[in-house]
């Protein structure tokens, strides 16, 4: 097993924090869900309309709630990006943590067309955790690579 290579200080408190952000928002967006859209602190006239967003037919997969996705995606970011998360020796946890951004971006890829070309509204709680997550995977591609061995040091 080859041994991971350190990252600096400034990722692990940026991924961390980032985390927590997206945990509270994914928190927030699915006790909406379940509560009800009266609790939602966001406009529903106009084009930012967080009602008609989080209650469209793209805010389920497969059945699953949307928010409760973002709610498990960010549990799992969070204990990964946690200071004890980067702490773990284990490939796979650094592996992990790199390909979960990716996923959680191309889910937001996806919740982006669908917010401007189906349902034609945006919802900015959404919006916050789409940035959340923009910059999660920006952090992770600046670091992920180096920690894995993936590039080549200039020598």
């Amino acid at each position: 097993m080859t041994e991971l290579n350190p990252v600096p200080r400034w990722a692990v408190a940026a991924t961390f924090v980032l985390s927590l952000a997206g945990l509270a928002i994914s928190a927030y967006m699915t006790y909406a869900h379940f509560a009800g859209t009266s609790v939602l602190a966001c406009p529903d006239t106009g084009v930012v309309n967080c009602a008609l967003v989080t209650t469209s037919a793209q805010s389920k997969l497969l059945g699953i709630p949307v928010a409760m996705l973002g709610l498990g995606q960010y549990l799992v970011m969070t204990a990964l990006n946690s200071p004890w998360g980067w702490k773990r020796p284990e490939r796979w946890v650094a592996i992990g943590r790199f390909a979960l951004a990716g996923v959680g971006f191309a889910m937001v890829l996806w919740l982006i067309i669908a917010e401007f070309l189906i349902i034609k509204h945006i919802c900015l709680w959404c919006t916050a955790v789409h940035v959340v997550t923009f910059a999660l995977l920006l952090v992770l591609t600046r670091v992920s690579p180096e920690q894995l061995g993936w590039t080549s040091s200039p020598e």
